[in-house]
């Protein structure tokens, strides 16, 4: 009889186990490499969806970053990735990068933060409008880098030949940074999330000056490449004068079309709702906000939907 008795009690301790297991939604985040801005942020947010008891066992990946997160996804490897804007558009067009992939069924769970473009120049060169950067010494950015790769897009929907316009320099983040402060160049174009470090090395020794993209050009570039948005660098983020518009491209929190709702739900409520937490870790967390968090260049899961509505914002496109 107390052979039985044991025998029940391990029993249902066992399918009380399997069926906490069961009930559990676990999901693996694809990040980044070690160094940059994803790695640290997929494990702070796993942790957090551990720490929520919402029903989630959450871990996190190193990955080579956008491309491969797309991919992952789609063979439900990963089921959230943190993605660039402009590789999620090709991978969601299937174009470019992901031509041989075809069109990947991903959608957006919510935009993390935005990188706007950075035209910077210093107080001496003089260089106050966009048209006063014409025939001066501009760096585009290191070839086939992303700094370099939005700078031809803007200066296409300028008008621009950046081989006759400009005098071209192809520089990467830190050798444009030190041609800058040594007035080696006149200005350059940069692509990151503000603030930003290499500006602000500018800045400590030079006094920046932020040159915006003319409207008509923002809305023509952006036209034309829908993954990217217009963009307003506030004032006082670099002390400056006025508010600089620009264009961005974006980082985002991705799913796959297997994502049930009430998972997507659960995990963007948890994420917006635990931003503070994730400043430790990137200043950028402060745009982890239901008004940014819901600007998409994509659809949205159906629980990042839902979510959004619930705190009065449509999901923008």
């Amino acid at each position: 009889m107390r052979k039985t008795k044991i025998t029940l009690m391990a029993c249902a301790l066992v399918f009380a186990i399997v069926n906490s297991a069961l009930a559990l939604d676990f999901v693996t985040i694809g990040s980044g490499g070690v160094g940059g801005t994803y790695y640290p942020l997929g494990g702070s947010m796993a942790e957090i969806l551990n720490n929520a008891k919402i029903d989630v066992k959450a871990t996190s990946r190193a990955t080579s970053a956008s491309r491969e997160n797309c991919r992952l996804l789609a063979r439900d490897a990963v089921q959230i990735g943190m993605v660039m804007g402009s590789t999620l558009w090709q991978a969601y067009t299937g174009t470019e990068a992901f031509e041989k992939d075809g069109k990947l069924d991903l959608y957006i769970l919510m935009n993390m933060y935005a990188a706007p473009q950075h035209i910077v120049t210093t107080g001496r060169t003089g260089i106050k409008t966009f048209e006063d950067l014409r025939g001066k010494r501009v760096s585009v950015g290191a070839p086939g880098g992303g700094d370099q790769v939005l700078t031809n897009l803007i200066l296409a929907a300028a008008g621009w030949d950046p081989e006759k316009d400009i005098k071209r320099e192809q520089l990467t983040q830190p050798e444009g940074a030190t041609a800058l402060v040594d007035g080696n160049i006149d200005a350059v174009f940069w692509n990151f999330a503000a603030p930003g470090s290499a500006v602000l090395e500018v800045a400590a020794v030079r006094d920046v000056v932020l040159i915006p993209i003319p409207e008509d050009v923002v809305k023509k570039v952006c036209e034309a490449n829908p993954f990217l948005f217009s963009y307003t660098i506030d004032k006082n983020v670099y002390n400056q004068a006025e508010d600089c518009l620009t264009v961005a491209d974006g980082n985002f929190l991705v799913v796959n079309g297997k994502m049930k709702e009430d998972l997507s739900y659960r995990l963007v409520k948890t994420i917006v709702e635990n931003r503070e937490a994730f400043k430790k870790v990137t200043t950028q967390a402060e745009h982890f906000n239901p008004k940014e968090a819901s600007v998409g260049i994509i659809r949205f899961a159906s629980g990042a939907v839902k979510y959004f509505k619930e705190q009065g914002f449509d999901t923008l496109k």
